[in-house]
């Protein structure tokens, strides 16, 4: 009885200090990513810098059925939120403030390192054969790419989304946004009410 109660414990502290983390004005946009592994991996990095939601657009592909074991932890504290189309969703994301950022290789797009993504901001990740769809690219706010310099000019999507992720991160980190937990403490109850139903 003892040792469940110190675990208990150690469970409440953990979800008290992750949700006072998490970031509301980040998130990332799934355009048709179909592998379960890629996808799993995007929640897992969105997971770890503190994404509370992610936004799924699936037009062509279906969203992939993601085996308990390896996307378990990810699906658990990574709420999703679903979309018929890249119009649907942008328009959603600029009513609520956030600034739209496709990874797309164009000739417009900027570094990721040029970008300030310490406000509101939407990552925009596309299938793993096409890349963003024109109108994804076409409609967003803002195209970027990572920079390469090896023969091969394209990354693993969930390897690109992590990248971008952390970019975000290091930005926020920098002038200290982690500190100060983004939800007064009635939602904070409220969600600890919820994630330790989990």
């Amino acid at each position: 009885m003892k040792r469940h109660n110190i675990v208990t414990e150690r469970r409440k502290k953990k979800i008290e200090n992750v949700l006072k983390h998490r970031q509301p004005d980040l998130t990332v946009v799934m355009e048709n990513i179909h592998d379960p592994h890629n996808v799993s991996a995007i929640l897992r990095s969105a997971d770890a810098v503190g994404v509370e939601e992610v936004q799924l657009v699936y037009t062509v592909e279906k969203f992939p059925k993601l085996g308990k074991k390896s996307s378990a932890s990810a699906t658990k504290w990574v709420d999703r939120r679903t979309f018929d189309s890249i119009k649907e969703c942008y328009a959603k994301l600029h009513t609520e403030g956030f600034k739209i950022y496709a990874t797309h290789m164009g000739k417009d797009s900027k570094s990721l390192y040029q970008l300030d993504l310490t406000g509101k901001i939407a990552l925009v990740l596309g299938n793993e054969h096409h890349g963003v769809s024109d109108e994804a690219a076409e409609l967003a706010d803002g195209n970027f790419q990572i920079p390469m310099v090896g023969m091969i000019q394209s990354l693993n999507v969930s390897v690109a989304c992590a990248v971008s992720l952390y970019e975000a991160m290091r930005q926020r980190l920098e002038k200290d946004i982690y500190k100060k937990p983004k939800f007064n403490s009635r939602q904070l109850k409220k969600m600890f009410d919820d994630w330790a139903k989990r």
